[in-house]
């Protein structure tokens, strides 16, 4: 049976993270497919940033910065719908939300802007502006030096504006995850904010696609033993498996995600 494009490109981002490198001869001989299509599958992923053209092949990229966030907020915009949808299961109406910075989160604030009755609490413009047509959502948004691309608010003034909060709920993303389960960012002010969401919220909720698995973002900060969920899109790839295996009570996918939060709610 053939993979679709999106599986098979699924695929070939676990074959590079594994391997370091990947001919296009080999992926080629590896989907039985022909070298041509192998390289457009390829080409779209360098394109987003995930993977980087080398003599030959395909290896890591090389990124101590993250990508621009309208590049970033079309990057998987399918599977951060789903994720948004399965986690706006989790939140019922009249309770209180930190949500944090990034695509993901923002793609969950649009999921939950109809809502009644909520208290959201943000460092980020877009989540800001996803809520701000409901009158039944109150917001308090952090102050501070806007980073004007990203539209939101980090380092200690967003860590302090947190701390002054304790909501039912934190909703938050990252750069990326490593196999040991640390979560990573791209800059420490990210971090800190982050995990003041983390730390003054009574549930943790993170939400990821697969892609952030094994993503090489630089600096370390808090780890999924730090989160009561963490809601994926798809399976994880082969060399998450021990994570897969360890804290597979709470990672959910968007697929069986409602389920999952109904049993929890009846609980």
């Amino acid at each position: 049976m053939l993979r679709t494009a999106t599986t098979r490109q699924t695929y070939i981002l676990e074959i590079v993270r594994e391997q370091g490198f990947a001919s296009i001869e080999q992926l080629a001989v590896r989907f039985d497919v022909t070298q041509q299509t192998i390289r457009r599958l390829v080409n779209a992923l360098c394109d987003q940033g995930l993977l980087r053209r080398v003599h030959g092949g395909v290896g890591l990229p090389v990124q101590n910065q993250n990508l621009a966030y309208g590049s970033r907020h079309r990057l998987n915009a399918s599977a951060k719908r789903r994720i948004a949808h399965a986690t706006a299961n989790l939140i019922p109406d009249g309770t209180s939300l930190m949500i944090g910075l990034g695509t993901t989160p923002e793609y969950v604030a649009q999921a939950l802007s109809r809502r009644r009755d909520l208290r959201v609490i943000t460092n980020s413009l877009n989540v800001a502006a996803a809520f701000a047509h409901n009158p039944d959502v109150e917001i308090s948004i952090a102050g501070g030096t806007l980073r004007q691309l990203d539209r939101d608010i980090i380092g200690e003034s967003a860590a302090r504006f947190f701390a002054g909060f304790r909501a039912d709920f934190g909703i938050f993303g990252v750069g990326g995850i490593d196999e040991d389960g640390t979560l990573l960012d791209f800059h420490a002010d990210e971090v800190k904010a982050r995990q003041s969401i983390v730390a003054n919220s009574r549930t943790s909720v993170l939400v990821a696609d697969i892609t952030k698995f094994g993503r090489n973002a630089t600096v370390r900060g808090g780890h999924l033993d730090d989160c009561h969920h963490l809601v994926i899109d798809d399976r994880l790839p082969g060399s998450f498996k021990p994570i897969a295996d360890r804290y597979g009570g709470l990672i959910h996918t968007a697929r069986d995600a409602r389920a999952d939060f109904e049993r929890l709610a009846h609980t």
